[in-house]
């Protein structure tokens, strides 16, 4: 017997065998998936054949029953035809292939693309289109990709690489990885579009808030206030000679970013104990009505600075001793129920601080307290844990000892979750002073908390 010929696999031959297998025409299969008969034509009877789409591919493993990313590693036939490569077919291949996860697809194409320098906008463009699909995670790759090849490090290319990377890292709870992409990013942020920039300095300033580094986020607060005032000036010149509105296009309203330097940088420095500086920094967001290019989505967010510079300035004069004014403040906080968690850390630090009974307080605001572990976003987890924190220290301090070391356990648990490592080794501590009168089961939950067995 002669020696049998190794069949090599090709996509349309895979295609192929399935037609026949099923016993469809092209007319049956343009029926099932939708694409056009003549279209079909050209891609399996034409020579040359048409090329065919990632689109037509996840069309034809719908028809026939096969999982998602069926034959993508054949595809790369497609993509690159006698040594040149089709950047319309290979960028939505790419993006397709990350999203449903076929990393083998990826390492098989992209060193081929990175053979040649000019290929770095097709790794680019799938990368934008991963983080503006939502996909920042599968993102990343791609962006690093970028950064590691491209030979300009201040050309635009680079430098958003650097911008969406540092953004793509942010959706966790690591604080040593947030903490890392900042020192990573803040040499690049001066090198960004000033549409961008502001959006840098607004995400630096938040993240550097949820690590509780407060100078880094008066450095980020007093950047964004200098250069939103800039552009915001300049945007008022140029209307006033030239008659043009041409508002700087960014992810939000010129009066937000405007708005957010005085709020982080008041925040900043309250959690600093700087109360009088913090007042003046309230003052300055509380009535943003003469800001110019106000349209319905502005006077929104400016309405939404009224509301917290109200907010922060009962905190402040609280803090500074102003108790007669308490009783007010809980009724706006019933009268404002998003604000009952940043409020409630107020009042306990208040009465930690005043030495103040507050148990009616904590009694009328019991059913939110219980809903506050249900708080997901970065600033609600830090004011949650401060609340905790402060909780767990008021009932130590009226003597209701078993109470005090139920909250220090839940602080423990949170600052563990969020790798808040200064409060994390407060409320060890403070476990550790009254641990002679903890129950088995609260020291059972220590340990466990300590061996990571309870999140």
């Amino acid at each position: 017997m002669g020696q049998g010929k190794t069949v090599q696999r090709s996509l349309r031959s895979e295609v192929e065998h399935h037609l026949k297998e099923r016993g469809y025409t092209l007319t049956k299969l343009g029926e099932i998936t939708g694409i056009n008969q003549g279209v079909l034509s050209d891609i399996f009877n034409r020579t040359p054949s048409r090329a065919m789409t990632i689109g037509h591919l996840d069309a034809l493993a719908i028809a026939f029953n096969q999982a998602p990313g069926w034959l993508y590693e054949l595809y790369v036939t497609e993509c690159i035809v006698e040594g040149r490569v089709s950047r319309s077919r290979v960028v939505p291949y790419l993006v397709r292939c990350a999203e449903i996860g076929r990393q083998d697809c990826i390492q098989l194409i992209v060193p081929i693309l990175l053979d040649n320098q000019k290929n770095l906008s097709i790794l680019f463009s799938v990368a934008e289109k991963l983080f503006t699909n939502g996909k920042r995670q599968e993102s990343i790759p791609f962006y690093q990709l970028v950064i590691e090849s491209e030979k300009d490090s201040h050309g635009d290319r680079f430098v958003m690489s650097q911008y969406r990377l540092f953004r793509a890292v942010q959706g966790g709870a690591d604080s040593e990885k947030k903490w890392k992409a900042v020192v990573r990013f803040h040499p690049y942020r001066k090198r960004l579009p000033e549409n961008y920039q502001l959006d840098a300095l607004l995400q630096l300033a938040n993240v550097c808030f949820t690590l509780h580094n407060w100078k880094e986020v008066e450095r980020y607060a007093d950047e964004l206030r200098e250069l939103a005032t800039v552009i915001y000036n300049e945007e008022v010149q140029r209307w006033e000679i030239d008659g043009v509105k041409g508002i700087l296009e960014t992810e939000r309203h010129l009066v937000v970013y405007y708005g957010q330097g005085f709020l982080l940088k008041g925040l900043s420095l309250q959690l600093q104990e700087k109360y009088e500086e913090a007042i003046s920094y309230v003052q300055a967001y509380a009535e943003l009505g003469w800001f110019e290019f106000r349209d319905d989505l502005a006077e929104m967010e400016i309405e939404k600075f009224r509301g917290w510079a109200k907010a922060n300035n009962y905190t402040l004069n609280l803090l500074m001793g102003r108790t007669e004014l308490l009783s007010e403040y809980v009724n706006h906080l019933a009268n404002n129920p998003p604000e009952i968690l940043a409020g409630m850390f107020t009042i306990m630090e208040t009465a930690n601080r005043f030495g103040l009974s507050v148990d009616d307080i904590v009694e009328r605001f019991s059913k939110e307290i219980a809903c506050f572990q249900d708080y997901k976003d970065p600033f609600s987890l830090t004011r949650h844990l401060h609340f905790r924190y402060h909780l767990a220290i008021y009932q130590l301090d009226k003597g209701r000892v078993a109470e005090g070391i139920t909250e220090t356990l839940r602080c423990l648990a949170l600052a563990s979750r969020m790798m808040e490592q200064e409060k994390f080794q407060c409320c060890v501590a403070m476990f550790w002073k009254y641990r002679h009168s903890a129950s088995d089961q609260q020291i059972d939950e220590f340990q466990n908390i300590l061996e990571g067995r309870i999140k």
